[in-house]
């Protein structure tokens, strides 16, 4: 009777299978509002619910097409580091859980790196993608933030990232964490030549992304509602053994007790850090001009003396 289960079953299921179910689930989508959505208003509405205004996640192709100026920008390329190089294995392979990610993504790992403009000012731009293992930051993400930084430097371009992930990769153990110190020291480097360096926490930003370079940008803006923190909630109020706020870790009450700059919509972002970026650069210059000015005024009062 086996055959008749997996062959004449699902056979006749096909015949009386109507085709406009199949065409409804692929036009429609749903909220966490429980709102049922019109995938066309979503992708129109730069994936926000246009009921509860909620941001749905973005890929990194995505993103830069929403973000760059005239959706115009060019793939940065970084070293891709060997995979899996502790043999990790639980209940999959390491090297299975890649494979499947990047025929998700289409992409060798969580980061994304772009050049473009925003308001015609020349930038480098990174983005990660929660869909590739929750946008863990490995060996691998750490080359692209880092080649992103480079390339920031070697060019005098403003460097902006997008986080979208829930810490460290575990299967990369001490490898993922040393990526912590590695993308700080890389922010300084920025720090030093004053170029600027703006980070959008995007839902969700938590663990070790939080505890280094997502958290030290010279100006830190959130989406809405997004979930920003190190330890998860339950953690924390365990720890703590106290009920914690409703909106606790969203980015508005981040903001409220003085965590991050600004909350902004998906749609204000290019404009609003073209903005930030026109008066960051302005400032950079005025600085150069004056340090510029002082060299050659001591060089004046050395060749007098």
């Amino acid at each position: 009777m086996n055959w008749i289960t997996k062959l004449i079953k699902p056979k006749i299921k096909s015949l009386f299978e109507k085709k406009s179910s199949k065409t409804e689930e692929n036009l429609w989508t749903t909220c966490g509002c429980k709102n049922l959505i019109y995938k066309e208003d979503l992708q129109s509405n730069l994936k926000c619910c246009p009921k509860c205004g909620a941001h749905h996640k973005l890929s990194c192709k995505e993103r830069f097409e929403t973000f760059f100026d005239n959706k115009e920008y060019e793939l940065i390329e970084s070293p891709l580091p060997k995979d899996d190089p502790l043999g990790f294995e639980d209940n999959k392979r390491y090297v299975d859980r890649l494979k499947s990610a990047r025929k998700i993504t289409q992409q060798n790992d969580a980061v994304l790196i772009a050049k473009g403009k925003i308001k015609n000012i020349d930038v480098v731009v990174g983005a990660q993608d929660f869909r590739f293992i929750g946008g863990s930051f490995g060996a691998a993400s750490g080359e692209a933030f880092i080649a992103g930084v480079q390339h920031s430097i070697e060019n005098n371009m403003p460097f902006i990232f997008f986080s979208c992930s829930g810490g460290q990769r575990m299967m990369e153990s001490s490898i993922a964490l040393m990526q912590m110190s590695r993308t700080a020291l890389a922010v300084n480097e920025l720090k030093k030549k004053n170029i600027p360096y703006i980070v959008i926490l995007t839902n969700p930003t938590t663990g070790g992304v939080t505890a280094s370079w997502a958290m030290l940008g010279d100006i830190l803006i959130a989406e809405p509602k997004a979930t920003i923190g190190f330890a998860g909630r339950r953690v924390i109020q365990d720890t703590v053994r106290e009920t914690l706020p409703e909106e606790f870790q969203t980015a508005e009450y981040i903001k409220d007790h003085g965590g991050i700059d600004l909350v902004v919509e998906r749609k204000y972002l290019n404009s609003t850090i073209g903005t930030f970026l026109n008066v960051l650069l302005k400032k950079a210059e005025a600085q150069a001009k004056n340090e510029s000015s002082n060299v050659t005024i001591d060089q004046s009062l050395q060749s007098a003396s």
